[in-house]
């Protein structure tokens, strides 16, 4: 062989061994690229410009496959800015090779009839050779194509497509590895934002819960929405807060509950219906968010003036009661540099106005109640007090008959006597129901001798056993003396048997036993009445208490337990079913009544 031959073999071996060693030095470069960023756009612009060097390219295109769409995108540098360009799969030769999952070499372009001029024209640039390879994954399934145009000495070879298939498998793992990690990141957001949203669920549950444990504890309405608006307060991160209602029978509002700075000097003041974001809630009935207050002309900056307090934005909702609109919950001034209301405040916080609502429509029908009760109480009281004074009246009616008939000075002044004896009887029943129901505590005590006393009451209480078909015994075991009020005493024994009577419809047997266990005087009542029903015998001394009784009140036994109390004395019944009751009274014989409590006279 001659010299020169062996010469120029040398030469074309060192040639293609340094062209051998570029090229693995340059799928190094490229394999250290490509691994050095997960960022899909950077990785993209990386493979092109490597692959480009790599292969002694004019240009270089990486197009990904999206499967919905069918079609391959890229994004190619033009100018300084990349363009999105998409292609259909099948369209152009990339598209041929993305539909035949083949490779596509081509010496000349333009007389390939796939191939698509029009990119040409709109670029400016001239194609004439074409290297395009199919990207698979280690699954086999294409997920785009890498096109290398215009080789710069000749035609791409045999050579460049084993070297651009490599690129391109090496190119589809990092993609790959890519697309999983943004798939990973986007879940890793998802996740996030519904664990955001979960978070906000809970503290919606939170609030509801305790808003109902606020309704059913809460002592009064104002405490209620005071608490309900702290809650949203903090839910929605806001400065201050109230609820406002319509006055009745007039066409303003005022702050039944406000928080927050100036909470309190905002109660001292009223709204007009249709004035300020508050009032054009009620008037419209519809919600309202305003983030500009002072470009807003429904913001009422008069109202903010009188109050001292600067809105910078507001959320609002009606508030109704029996479909009537009778408020408005207001929330002002969102926490943070520009922080601003939106559509999701305004769902948080028509949901706490749902609560508001109950809260409020239950305190209005419990106020209503509670009148309705009171009046109840007012008409069962004067009822017992019109039945209590029924026989001193009879009584005075028939001393003054006896007084208009009768001459004798000495019988005129009898009877005139016993007309103020039962006149002052009727003005101490009104003293003792006024202060009874004042829960005011006040008792005359003095020396009484008991067998005038009970004679006394015995000739009291005939009368109102008499036509009844009831027998009236008294039995005075003990005529001595006891420290008591007498008043009082009087109206123990008048409620006891007035119970009596009212025990036995069809007649019976009524006792009074008058008795002493060395400390106190004992005074036993005994009826063959009913006896006292299961279901009220633990209440009985309760105030209104009664049962089977028509127009009973339910406060004689209360009173007769009160004035026992009085006399540091007590109360106490035995009953059976059927066979009557025996109310025990014991009054101590001595003065033994609180000092605060009582006078005595002797």
């Amino acid at each position: 062989m001659p010299e020169s031959s062996a010469t120029d073999g040398r030469d074309d071996l060192e040639r293609q061994l340094t062209l051998a060693e570029k090229r693995m030095a340059s799928i190094r470069e490229i394999g250290a690229a490509i691994g050095s960023t997960l960022d899909l756009d950077r990785l993209l612009s990386l493979v092109m410009s490597k692959t480009t060097e790599l292969m002694e390219a004019d240009r270089s295109t990486l197009f990904l496959l999206d499967d919905e769409k069918q079609e391959l995108w890229s994004k190619v540098l033009q100018g300084t800015e990349f363009r999105e360009i998409r292609v259909q799969v099948g369209e152009g030769l990339a598209g041929a090779v993305a539909k035949s999952g083949r490779t596509l070499n081509i010496k000349d372009a333009y007389k390939d009839p796939r191939f698509n001029q029009e990119w040409d024209r709109r670029s400016g640039f001239h194609t004439r050779s074409v290297l395009c390879q199919p990207m698979k994954n280690t699954r086999g399934r294409l997920i785009g194509v890498i096109q290398v145009l215009n080789k710069k000495d000749g035609y791409f070879t045999v050579d460049d497509e084993s070297l651009l298939a490599a690129i391109t498998a090496q190119a589809a793992v990092s993609i790959e590895n890519s697309k999983l990690y943004l798939s990973v990141v986007s879940k890793n957001i998802e996740l996030l934002e519904t664990q955001e949203k979960l978070k906000q669920k809970m503290g919606e549950l939170d609030l509801l819960y305790e808003t109902e444990r606020e309704i059913s504890r809460a002592r009064s309405l104002e405490e209620l929405l005071d608490s309900i608006i702290a809650k949203a307060m903090t839910l929605l991160n806001v400065e201050a807060g109230s609820v406002l209602l319509l006055e009745e029978g007039r066409n303003q509002l005022y702050f039944k509950s406000a928080l927050g700075e100036k909470g309190e000097e905002a109660k001292k003041f009223r709204v007009q219906v249709g004035e300020g974001i508050v009032g054009c809630v009620v008037e419209k009935g519809a919600p309202l968010i305003v983030n500009q207050a002072d470009k807003d002309p429904r913001h009422s900056s008069d109202i903010a003036a009188r109050i001292g307090f600067t809105v910078r934005n507001a959320i609002a909702v009606p508030l109704a009661s029996d479909g009537k609109i009778i408020g408005a919950l207001e929330l002002l001034n969102k926490r943070g540099v520009g922080a601003t209301f939106s559509s999701e405040d305004l769902k948080i916080l028509t949901l706490i106005s749902v609560q508001a609502n109950r809260a409020i429509d239950m305190a209005l029908r419990r106020e209503e109640a509670e009148k309705a009760d009171r009046l109840a109480t007012i008409g069962q009281m004067l009822s017992g007090v019109i039945h209590d004074f029924k026989t001193p009246m009879t009584i005075i009616s028939g001393y003054v008959q006896l007084l208009a008939r009768e001459e004798e000075p000495k019988e005129r002044e009898e009877f005139s006597g016993a007309i103020l004896k039962q006149l002052d009887m009727l003005s101490n029943m009104t003293r003792e129901l006024l202060a009874f129901a004042r829960g005011e505590s006040n008792i005359l005590i003095r020396r009484v001798f008991l067998h005038k006393f009970v004679e006394e009451m015995e000739e009291y209480l005939r009368p109102e056993f008499r036509g009844k078909g009831i027998s009236f015994d008294v039995a005075l075991k003990y005529r001595g003396v006891a420290y008591m009020d007498e008043n009082k005493m009087k109206r123990i024994f008048y409620n006891i048997s007035r119970n009596a009577i009212e025990a036995m419809p069809n007649g019976g047997r009524f006792e009074i036993r008058v008795e002493c266990d060395g400390t106190n005087a004992v005074f036993l009542f005994s009826d063959s009445g009913g006896g006292v029903p299961d279901e009220i015998a633990p209440r009985l001394f309760d105030s209104f208490v009664t049962h089977g009784k028509k127009g009973g009140t339910g406060l004689g036994l209360a009173i007769v337990k009160k004035f026992a109390d009085e006399h540091n004395g007590s109360v106490a019944f035995e009953s059976t079913l059927g066979v009557g009751t025996t109310f025990t009274v014991k009054i101590p014989v001595g003065a033994e009544v609180s000092p605060e409590d009582k006078t005595i006279e002797p």
